[in-house]
This record gives C-alpha cells, sequence and structure tokens, in this order.
C-alpha cells in the first residue's frame, strides 16, 4: 500500500501564490507517476497536473488547460515527495486539492485515473 499526506494548502489573495507539498510512504517507487487532482463544492473531481520520471534528471509533466502558465509540478525522488506551485491564484482554484499516485510510469492523458489518494488539502482563494 502507498499512503500520500499532503500540506501547504492555506487562504491566499486572488493573484498570490501557495505552494502544496505532497510526502509518500509505504510501498512506493520512484518509476511510479504522481500528480495533483481538485475537487470544489458541487463539483466533481478534476485533474490538475501529473508528473513522470523517465531517469536521470528527465521529468515528463502534464497540465490541465485551465492551470498551464500558472501552477507548475515538481517532484524530488529522493525525498519521495511531489509539489505543486499555485501562482496567480483565481477564486476558480479553491478547492480541496488531492495528492495522487500511479502504479504506471507515466501519465499521458488527463484521463488516466490514479491509483492511490491523499486525505487532501484545502485551498481557499479571496477575490
Amino acid at each position: 500500500q502507498v499512503q500520500l499526506v499532503e500540506s501547504g494548502g492555506g487562504l491566499a489573495q486572488a493573484g498570490g501564490s501557495l505552494r502544496l507539498s505532497c510526502a509518500a510512504s509505504g510501498r512506493t517507487f520512484t518509476s511510479n507517476a504522481m500528480g495533483w487532482f481538485r475537487q470544489a463544492p458541487g463539483k466533481e473531481r478534476e485533474f490538475v497536473a501529473a508528473i513522470s520520471w523517465s531517469g536521470g534528471n528527465t521529468f515528463y509533466a502534464l497540465y490541465a488547460e485551465s492551470v498551464k502558465g500558472r501552477f507548475t509540478i515538481s517532484r524530488d525522488n529522493a525525498k519521495n515527495s511531489v509539489y505543486l506551485q499555485l501562482n496567480s491564484l483565481k477564486p476558480e482554484d479553491a478547492a480541496v486539492y488531492y495528492c495522487a499516485a500511479y502504479r504506471s510510469t507515466v501519465v499521458f492523458t488527463i484521463t488516466h485515473l490514479p491509483d492511490y489518494w491523499g486525505q487532501g488539502t484545502q485551498v481557499t482563494v479571496s477575490s
């Protein structure tokens, strides 16, 4: 089993920034892809970003169209951690953000469902 614990959520003003962190433990592997989803009240959980590692210093990132150019996903394999930098926040970014892990090594599409979930961290954006 894989355990994922998010942190870093909180309140930010529109146009501001937050940095989310996710620490993985249990049976995790460097080759597994990881990502972030979010869910706002009354809405379905939606894909935000995913990152895959292909060896060395080569990483592949995939983003939802709504966050391209504003959010950045990264990972530290030595720490079994993944991060999400949220810049230029908008009120519509407010949601519970969930860390996710995949059994697959690469995520090519936003419809690729993850296999493990964290408990979520709240992001609130004031206008």
